[in-house]
């Protein structure tokens, strides 16, 4: 089958699960074409079948800002004749649903369209009442919708009143990549962590809903019972916040801002607990991502994030904002070894069976083969 795939090809869950799941998709026999801005950072190996069309967007005089959406459709216009493309996967609504309608309506063609909605669509976008009818249009008009998660959902047929089915296709890690291992004491030594620290990690883009914030809080009530230092993964508008917040608790000697990371499995491998305390979460890939590697995680009621992690069982569920209970909870559990791991067997267990790569990209050949 001929698959193209557009997402944003930057650091971001979307972007991620889109190009793994093109990898996969390619490694089954699949012919995948990614029309994007750039090549997507994580595809970072040739493959005989992947191929990169790159969109190409030029500032006019007579646009006040670069025409993105129109380019996109035109390649994908383009790339739908000239490759004979049978669907053409689309991450995001807005506007990459849009084009690939556009794009499909210009060639004439019975390509099919697979949207999969993964939250700031819905959860940012959808709440502008100025572009709701547009999104609805979007997913009326796609041939096929998935989202992220139950919850994501739940707040798209809420918030839009869309009749249209859209099926729940949970993200994957790729459990070559993500799996337990006994391996880091370089990396621990060379950022001067000692055998006696537990490490507690936190990874996201540093926006306000993801409350870095409620992060260093809580590792400040949990470093008061456990030796530990916090390791902060990313960047984005809050990284300046939270490094005052961890000078202001007097914490910032054992809070570590490393920036964004490429090998992310690099530090959950050395990494003993991961905070996730957002606000909106429609997944929580990063949440995911340390349960493959048997780090246990303390996230949120928030979105798609309970259907992630199990209470009480691979970790802990806490009320957003929470910062005071989600420490106490990482320090208990950091001090007590056998419920320590119990949870840590449990977390692999729950992400190779219910989120394991085989399974869901079946579920999107299922999809494109219907």
């Amino acid at each position: 089958m001929k698959i193209g795939i557009t997402c944003y090809p930057t650091v971001g869950g979307s972007g991620i699960v889109a190009t793994e799941l093109g990898k996969l998709l390619a490694e089954k026999g699949h012919d995948i074409h990614f029309i994007s801005t750039a090549l997507p950072f994580r595809l970072n190996k040739p493959y005989p079948n992947i191929y990169y069309h790159e969109v190409e967007v030029n500032q006019y005089e007579i646009f006040q800002y670069p025409p993105y959406s129109l380019t996109l459709a035109s390649k994908m216009a383009e790339v739908i004749k000239r490759e004979k493309l049978d669907v053409l996967h689309v991450h995001y609504a807005v506007p990459h649903a849009v084009c690939a309608l556009l794009a499909k309506d210009m060639v004439d063609d019975e390509v099919k369209v697979v949207t999969t909605l993964h939250g700031t669509d819905i959860t940012v976008l959808g709440h502008d009442p100025s572009l709701q009818e547009i999104i609805r249009y979007a997913i009326d008009r796609s041939d096929e919708v998935t989202a992220v998660s139950k919850a994501l959902v739940q707040e798209t047929q809420d918030m839009l009143q869309t009749t249209k089915p859209i099926e729940t296709i949970y993200n994957f890690i790729d459990d070559r990549i993500y799996y337990p291992r006994a391996v880091g004491s370089d990396l621990k030594k060379a950022y001067g962590i000692t055998d006696q620290e537990k490490v507690v990690i936190h990874i996201s883009n540093f926006r306000p809903v993801k409350k870095v914030l409620d992060v260093i809080e809580a590792f400040a009530v949990l470093k008061k019972d456990c030796p530990a230092v916090l390791l902060m993964v990313g960047d984005g508008p809050d990284r300046l916040r939270a490094c005052q917040k961890a000078e202001e608790l007097g914490i910032s000697d054992q809070v570590l801002f490393l920036g964004n990371q490429k090998n992310i499995e690099d530090y959950l491998h050395i990494s003993d607990l991961m905070f996730l305390l957002s606000e909106k979460e429609s997944f929580g890939l990063a949440a995911l991502e340390a349960m493959a590697c048997g780090v246990p995680v303390i996230g949120s009621n928030a979105g798609g994030i309970p259907e992630v992690i199990t209470h009480e069982e691979d970790g802990y569920i806490v009320p957003v904002g929470a910062a005071e209970q989600a420490g106490q909870l990482g320090a208990a559990l950091l001090n007590e070894e056998e419920t320590y791991k119990y949870f840590s067997t449990n977390a692999v267990k729950r992400a190779k069976t219910v989120f394991s790569s085989e399974r869901i990209v079946e579920q999107y050949e299922s999809i494109y083969n219907r």
